[in-house]
């Protein structure tokens, strides 16, 4: 499949996703599901497909477990400029030592600790935002595969 083709059908893949988000968390009062990191997921999931750091496993897991670092620090040990330095690296460390690296949950402490999260976070939009990430590539791969000609 040529390059045009390939980051064409790659961007329609990315914005399904963050299109189901955003729909869901419009329709759903009470329920968060987008948040900025999942922008880059979706460049790893649809773009970069075969990538170990687009692994469902990387995606669902490196982000709930650099969320979570984000809410120990918000709630536990505060927030500063060196905090969020700390917090970012143990993120890393974490997601390296558990082979669920993904790039994009790199964010998520900072984020968490800026904008004051608590625990509810990780279910929505954490860990339900990124299960139906997942949940859409794995159908969009699938379709795509089905119908996407050889010849491109």
């Amino acid at each position: 499949m040529n390059k045009i083709v390939t980051a064409c059908i790659a961007g329609i893949g990315a914005a399904l996703a963050i299109g189901v988000l955003s729909f869901l968390d419009a329709s759903l009062a009470q329920l968060t599901l987008v948040m900025a990191p999942f922008g880059a997921t979706t460049v790893l999931v649809f773009g970069l497909p075969n990538s170990p750091l687009a692994q469902p496993k990387n995606v669902i897991f490196g982000h709930l477990i650099t969320a979570a670092v984000g809410v120990i620090f918000t709630q536990y040990v505060g927030v500063t400029p060196l905090t969020l330095a700390l917090a970012t690296g143990v993120g890393v460390s974490c997601m390296l030592l558990t082979n669920t690296t993904h790039p994009p949950a790199g964010a998520n402490p900072m984020l968490i600790m800026l904008a004051g999260q608590t625990w509810g976070f990780l279910v929505t939009p954490v860990l339900s935002g990124a299960i139906l990430i997942v949940l859409v590539a794995k159908l969009f791969h699938q379709l795509k595969q089905q119908w996407t000609p050889v010849d491109l």
